[in-house]
This record gives C-alpha cells, sequence and structure tokens, in this order.
C-alpha cells in the first residue's frame, strides 16, 4: 500500500468550536491551517481565540474560514 503523499497529511477539514467576541461559532479548517494558526497565535503571546477574532474583526470576505486560510498564507509569505 502506498504511503500518503506529502501535500496530503493535513489536508483533512477539521470542524472546531471558538469563541469570537463573547459567542460560539463553527470554523471548519484543514488540519495544515489550524497547526500554523495555533503557531501564529502563540509566537503573538495570543490565544487562537484572540487571533481569530482580530482576523474577524478585520476580514473582507463574508467567510471566516477563508480570512482565515488568506491569513495564514500571507504571514507565512512574510517569512
Amino acid at each position: 500500500m502506498a504511503s500518503e503523499a506529502p501535500a496530503a497529511r493535513g489536508a483533512s477539514i477539521v470542524k472546531r468550536s471558538i469563541a469570537i467576541a463573547g459567542h460560539r461559532t463553527s470554523v471548519s479548517l484543514e488540519e495544515a491551517f489550524w497547526r500554523e494558526l495555533k503557531a501564529l497565535a502563540r509566537r503573538r503571546g495570543r490565544s487562537v481565540s484572540a487571533l481569530v477574532a482580530a482576523i474577524d474583526a478585520e476580514r473582507k470576505s463574508a467567510n471566516l474560514s477563508s480570512a482565515i486560510r488568506v491569513f495564514v498564507l500571507e504571514e507565512l509569505a512574510e517569512r
């Protein structure tokens, strides 16, 4: 049986509940984005909820999951 390709690892969608501005919402992201979002929050000394709340407050798109993905990609591109 062939092993999983590196690009496929972390590609499964994971839905998590998160508190933003005092209310709970669910966000669906690939595991790879969750890992990097947690790492970004840790490097900034913030919780994932606080970082997502900041992304939510600044987003232009209607979809929070997409805004988080774009944020993570832009942060990685700046490194």
